[in-house]
């Protein structure tokens, strides 16, 4: 199989890789850059699990192939820290238990950081949808949601109101 050749910025940094055209780009995070939070759940695009940004938009890793973010920009939660300190929606899910295991948050935060990112005040519809788009098998979605506004807060957004 022939090899191809990628440029990608990942988390500010810029990387030159060779890689299989078949590898994922969830593989590539994981197994070529060692950036392990961006975890694989289905491997079907069904759970979010796997969200990452790519040039601010989020996509299911599992799906998309590494060869097609040459060029591109990829944020994983590990970007999201400015060293110690944790970014606020990391740090609202931490402060308002808005995880169990662990292995669903990164696709949260990341499907979440699109939503701030596009909009600092989204209603509690909008939050809904985003969150419904990542599967959490073992907790309940009241602690994620609390997360979630509380991030909003953090974030200069206001209280998320309830209707559109």
């Amino acid at each position: 199989m022939a090899l191809c050749s990628i440029q990608v910025n990942v988390n500010g940094t810029n990387y030159q890789s060779v890689v299989e055209p078949r590898l994922s780009l969830a593989d590539f995070l994981r197994h070529e850059l060692g950036l392990t939070g961006t975890h694989v759940g289905c491997e079907h695009g069904v759970c979010g699990i796997c969200n990452v940004l790519v040039d601010g938009r989020s996509v299911r890793a599992c799906l998309l192939l590494a060869v097609q973010v040459d060029g591109q920009s990829v944020e994983t939660v590990e970007g999201l820290a400015e060293g110690e300190k944790l970014h606020p929606i990391q740090q609202a899910f931490m402060d308002e238990q808005g995880l169990q295991c662990g292995f669903c948050t990164p696709g949260f935060i990341m499907s979440l950081k699109e939503l701030l990112d596009c909009n600092p005040s989204p209603s509690e519809d909008e939050i809904k949808d985003v969150l419904g788009g990542s599967i959490c098998r073992c907790t309940g979605y009241a602690g994620i949601l609390r997360a979630v506004q509380s991030a909003v807060a953090k974030m200069g957004g206001g209280q998320p109101s309830s209707a559109d």
